[in-house]
């Protein structure tokens, strides 16, 4: 069997096609939305980024351009050698670093530096404490630094399978249920809902916590060769903006991601 690696790495050619679907153009644009509402809040000017577990850069890339610094770190060699050629395309690699490395064993100069901002995207699903992931994540960011989470929404997956494979007995079995599949990286994943990590944020510290869905009607729309039409996409991609941040939608998007501030982790003592 694969090393979880090699599972990302020869996966690179659907991955990159899924980038470029619709559906992959309005997980990044949405959530590179939803994190400019916030990082002027962070300081002014460029902002130090640490991008855990950021594959080929498709969120580095878009905040490089902004004129930030990104430190991407994942453990796919694969993935990192395209983001760095995503870089020196967009002519960001003056922006971009790339870190071969486990996001749960971070290289000693790397953990010592203090980010302003450190993304969590598409990681919770791979990993078996959230949890302890978390509390690793929120370590190099300091004091008042932005933290944003993404991750698969388990409320999405009984409507996914009964709207888009209409096999309503495993929908009625997805609701009690947080196994999930990616036939992509052929790897089995943990879905998770906001409401459960909310919580665990809160108690490392983080305050200040925002909840956003990200894809709350493309995922539901069975028609997806439409989606390529350009007008179409237009509207789509306004809709699922205006939707992210607004209730109940997010509940039930495809993915949800969390954005809040670095806090002191709370006392038990006390």
């Amino acid at each position: 069997m694969p090393e979880p690696s090699e599972k990302f790495d020869t996966s690179m050619a659907a991955w990159k096609e899924w980038q470029d679907a619709p559906w992959g153009r309005l997980r990044y644009a949405v959530a590179e939305a939803n994190l400019v509402r916030h990082l002027d809040e962070v300081t002014e000017g460029s902002l130090r980024v640490l991008d855990l577990a950021g594959g080929d850069g498709g969120d580095a890339v878009r905040l490089a351009a902004r004129g930030h610094h990104v430190t991407i770190v994942d453990h796919a060699p694969a993935m990192l050698a395209a983001a760095a050629e995503r870089a020196d395309q967009g002519g960001l690699t003056e922006r971009i670093t790339c870190v071969q490395a486990d996001v749960n064993a971070l290289p000693a100069d790397l953990a010592a530096v203090e980010f302003d901002v450190v993304l969590c995207h598409n990681l919770l699903a791979y990993v078996d404490e959230p949890r302890q992931t978390l509390a690793t994540a929120l370590t190099p960011l300091r004091q008042g630094g932005l933290f944003s989470v993404m991750a698969l929404n388990r409320h999405s997956a009984p409507l996914t399978v009964a709207v888009r494979q209409t096999d309503l007995a495993a929908a009625i079995a997805a609701l009690d249920s947080d196994d999930g599949w990616t036939e992509m990286f052929h790897s089995a994943l943990t879905l998770h809902a906001a409401e459960d990590i909310i919580p665990i944020l809160e108690g490392l510290g983080c305050r200040d916590v925002r909840h956003y869905g990200i894809r709350s009607v493309c995922d539901y729309i069975t028609d997806d060769a439409r989606k390529y039409d350009p007008a179409f996409y237009d509207h789509l991609e306004r809709l699922e903006l205006a939707m992210t941040a607004r209730h109940p939608y997010m509940h039930t998007a495809r993915l949800f991601q969390l954005t809040a501030r670095k806090g002191e982790v709370p006392d038990r003592n006390e």
